[in-house]
């Protein structure tokens, strides 16, 4: 078996028609009811600090600056509210927009309150850290440099606080320490925020592409077990039918002509009876990958042969070696999740090896061990500790861990799902997967997968 150069790794593909599958990225996370909601609790909440300070304890605020602010974001509120009923989803200009307003109205009314002294200063973080949590890295980016701004602003340009004749003043380098803690806190905020918020939502995609592409592959497993049970099934029917046909056909008197309507017609019956079970026959032996391995259960080599036969081509030698008597390998569930997982790295490693690719079975009674290994460049050791993350890639430097099909088929970023799918694939059928680079120049991939009480025995010779 041979494998070209020229077939690229696909990690997201239809197994039936070949397609790469598009990877799943929201084009919002940032729901404006959600927004809405956020909103009318700092409403509520700006207007009762007023009311606490204001009655509560006596302070002299700008009562009516004060509510004019509170007053122009409930409006705003009110107006965005009865624009957009139902469920609507922001995408990341609007979303930004709206934060950047918050984030202004936050900020003027600090600065009627005594600016960066007003304790409540701390929740200029808020609009920063919802933009990072659910905006792009650039909306977060913009956001934070203006609450940067609006903090460095406030630090100058502010109302005193009310105290009383007697009330307490802050020292300058006491305000320059709150100065230097905000912008602190606002750019360590955003970027670790932002950094785990795009991290899971890569694992989110991931996931979804396997659970996708794995999906696919017991769609097609279940059509191969639906065109045999519909072949057993509608077996008995149509024999009954032929019968009842050729004994119409005795019952015409003998001296019928051959051109008789009804003698053609019974004719005509009993071939299509006949027709429809050499299609049912075909369907119930027709493997659910259009595979030549119709059985559940197959020997170890013969899952291999399956998984790595899409690829099969010119120009690379795909060897099976053995530990062992071949007669002795186990027969083991033809399962998506291994026929799947198995041929990603069976074609990752032919798409790099120069000339051969080597797979050696062995097996105890209760292992299968499959081992992978390619002599081509090996994987880059810089991200070989790394190997089954999603979204580990090296550019062009060396190997890559597989590369990323856009939706229009063609060869696009190194992306570094492929093998996180494989290995999550394999992992569904408890099996684990390590990778190492061979002494002598080369991959080498290790699959484990236990077997348990599915084991038997292959006769094959």
């Amino acid at each position: 078996m041979a494998i070209s150069h020229a077939d690229r790794m696909a990690p997201v593909t239809d197994a039936a028609a070949g397609t790469p599958l598009p990877l799943i990225y929201p084009a919002s996370r940032l729901r404006l009811r959600t927004l809405i909601f956020i909103r009318w609790i700092a409403v509520i909440g700006q207007v009762l600090a007023i009311a606490v300070v204001q009655a509560g304890l006596n302070f002299d605020v700008p009562l009516v600056p004060a509510l004019a602010a509170v007053g122009g974001l409930a409006a705003l509120n009110l107006i965005t509210a009865l624009q957009h009923r139902g469920a609507t989803w922001l995408s990341d200009r609007p979303a930004r927009l709206y934060l950047a307003c918050d984030l202004l109205q936050l900020l003027v009314l600090l600065a009627m309150t005594g600016g960066l002294q007003n304790p409540f200063a701390v929740l200029i973080l808020a609009p920063v850290v919802v933009s990072a949590a659910t905006l792009s890295r650039r909306s977060t980016i913009l956001l934070a440099a203006l609450a940067i701004g609006g903090i460095a602003v406030l630090a100058y340009l502010h109302l005193p606080l009310p105290w009383d004749d007697q009330g307490l003043q802050l020292p300058r380098i006491y305000i320059a320490g709150i100065l230097a803690a905000l912008v602190l806190a606002v750019a360590f905020t955003a970027s670790y925020v932002s950094s785990l918020a795009l991290e899971s939502r890569r694992l989110a995609d991931a996931l979804g592409a396997t659970q996708l592409a794995l999906a696919r592959e017991q769609q097609l497993s279940a059509l191969g077990a639906l065109a045999a049970a519909a072949a057993h099934e509608l077996g008995s029917p149509l024999a009954t039918i032929a019968v009842v046909a050729r004994e119409l056909e005795r019952e015409l008197p003998e001296d019928t002509p051959e051109d008789h309507p009804l003698r053609e017609d019974i004719a005509l019956l009993r071939e299509e009876a006949e027709r429809c079970r050499r299609i049912l026959t075909e369907l119930a032996n027709r493997p659910a990958a259009e595979e030549d391995t119709p059985y559940h259960h197959l020997p170890l080599s013969a899952l291999v042969e399956a998984a790595a036969h899409p690829y099969a081509g010119n120009g690379v030698s795909l060897q099976i070696e053995y530990q062992g008597a071949p007669n002795e390998q186990p027969l083991v569930p033809r399962m998506p999740e291994m026929l799947h997982g198995l041929g990603m790295l069976l074609q990752n490693a032919l798409q790099f090896a120069q000339s051969r690719v080597e797979v050696e079975l062995s097996w105890t009674d209760r292992q299968a061990h499959i081992v992978i290994r390619d002599d081509g460049p090996g994987f880059d050791e810089g991200i070989l500790g790394d190997l089954g993350e999603p979204y580990v890639s090296t550019g062009n430097r060396g190997r890559q861990a597989s590369t990323y099909m856009n939706t229009s088929g063609e060869a696009g970023e190194h992306m570094g799902l492929g093998i996180f799918i494989a290995r999550n694939l394999l992992a569904q059928a408890n099996a684990t997967v390590a990778f190492q680079n061979r002494s002598g120049g080369g991959a080498e991939v290790a699959i484990v997968w236990p077997l348990g009480d599915r084991r038997t025995r292959s006769n094959a010779a």
